[in-house]
């Protein structure tokens, strides 16, 4: 399959064999890399990371995988970069196209990766927008596939706001790779109406199922994966955190829920977790609410059906992967 000179947008732009692709592609890397094997195939090549929200997991994830690759990465914060400020998108991807063989962009709305896309020559990476969050799911059914062995048929419950990016991306993902979907809030924390058809009609095609539901218990009886979100985002207000949590505490993942769901079940994160008061934030938070969690509690968080960690390393050999696939020829 070639996939080179391709942009990675949203998982919506790729079938289930490209996405199929992509995973084995990650596992092939990830081996290689555990047995220090080289794999430098964009060596002399230059990737520029754009990073409007900051991140550990994706900036560790695109610079080492960068590396790996035989690249150099050149990050760009919001003090480093005008984009959108002094210089247009469009002139911002005809400049970095002159200068580098693939661009990332972490930050707002989609419609700013997208217009980077439109203008620039060179393949172009979204590492989250306020809607979608392609490289992260890839992680996650790497990390199902290792645990479980397989993708389709898993029961798979997503807790909290899914509104945006997370819930938007994991429900494509599972529609798109045959999984049984369920997102468990509050009604008004449902995805939006259309992409949830949208979703319904590509799973009618894998064999998958997509279901919302108010219920914690109901939503996760059964369920092989149950994942959940922070119920705050980056750029978000403080103020609503009461809000959030008046509304979402009822959802946190608690082992009431872990207890009642199948035999083997797993907890995801895709991180940072407010698991305990060990945080700024988390301390913060704890003071003004008198909660010592948020999203998810501290004794599921550490137990040995946690598997955050893992999930978060395979940030990297799936990123590496959608970089070698679009910029590398690989046959």
């Amino acid at each position: 399959m070639n996939l080179k000179g391709r942009d990675f947008l949203k998982l919506l732009d790729f079938t289930p064999e490209e996405i199929q692709y992509l995973l084995d592609l990650a596992a092939d890397l990830k081996d290689k890399k555990k047995n220090h094997i080289a794999h430098d195939y964009c060596k002399g090549m230059n990737v520029a990371l754009i990073f409007e929200k900051t991140s550990t997991r994706t900036r560790c994830s695109f610079e080492v995988a960068a590396h790996d690759l035989g690249m150099g990465s050149t990050y760009l914060n919001p003090k480093d970069s005008q984009i959108g400020k002094k210089e247009t998108i469009a002139d911002t991807a005809r400049v970095l196209s002159g200068m580098f063989e693939g661009i990332e962009y972490r930050g707002y709305g989609q419609d700013i990766v997208d217009e980077l896309a439109k203008y620039a020559d060179v393949p172009v990476w979204n590492g989250l927008t306020n809607e979608f969050h392609p490289t992260q799911i890839l992680a996650d059914f790497l990390t199902i596939r290792e645990h479980f062995g397989k993708l389709k048929g898993i029961n798979f419950v997503y807790m909290g706001d899914a509104r945006y990016n997370m819930g938007n991306s994991l429900m494509v993902g599972c529609a798109k790779m045959g999984l049984n979907f369920t997102a468990c809030a509050p009604e008004e924390y449902f995805p939006d109406a259309a992409l949830v058809a949208e979703c319904k009609e590509i799973a009618s095609q894998s064999g998958g199922s997509i279901r919302l539901c108010t219920d914690p218990m109901e939503a996760t009886k059964g369920a092989d994966v149950i994942y959940t979100d922070v119920w705050v985002s980056m750029g978000e207000p403080v103020e609503v955190w009461q809000e959030r949590i008046d509304a979402l505490g009822p959802y946190e993942v608690n082992q009431k829920l872990m207890d009642n769901a199948a035999d083997g079940c797993v907890f995801m994160h895709c991180l940072p977790a407010y698991h305990d008061l060990g945080t700024e934030v988390g301390k913060e938070m704890g003071e003004r609410f008198g909660r010592d969690h948020m999203e998810v509690t501290n004794d599921v968080f550490e137990s040995p059906a946690s598997i955050v960690f893992q999930e978060a390393e395979n940030r990297m050999h799936t990123i590496k992967a959608v970089m070698a696939a679009t910029l590398a020829d690989l046959d």
